[in-house]
């Protein structure tokens, strides 16, 4: 992988739990249970479009990386950065963990 599709993969990376962090709330907040859907449909489809429709993000070799688990991660990060309790997020994390594996699992043995 080159320099710059390394550059481009991690901005794709960054680029999905940004906007969740930025604007989901402010749509929760503006239309109530309505603007989760719609954020729903905006954030996920258009950062879709971008890192895999443009083809912002670059996946090689036998490594396949959800977009949640870029959204999973980030928000954690930022989470953690702004004095959030980690400790209290592990048990959800680890759910999170067995729930993609089991899902990864099942979908290898589908497709």
């Amino acid at each position: 992988m080159t320099l710059e599709l390394a550059l481009a993969t991690i901005v794709g990376g960054f680029l999905f739990p940004f906007l969740i962090r930025m604007y989901w709330g402010g749509l929760v907040d503006k239309f109530g249970p309505i603007g989760g859907f719609m954020a729903a449909g905006f954030i996920v489809g258009t950062a879709w479009a971008l890192n895999h429709g443009v083809g912002l993000i670059t996946q090689s070799g036998p490594v396949w990386v959800d977009m949640g688990f870029a959204a999973g991660i980030g928000l954690c990060v930022a989470s953690a950065i702004q004095g959030g309790k980690v400790k209290k997020a592990i048990p959800q994390i680890g759910a999170a963990l067995v729930g993609g594996t089991l899902a990864g699992f099942i979908l290898s043995i589908i497709l």
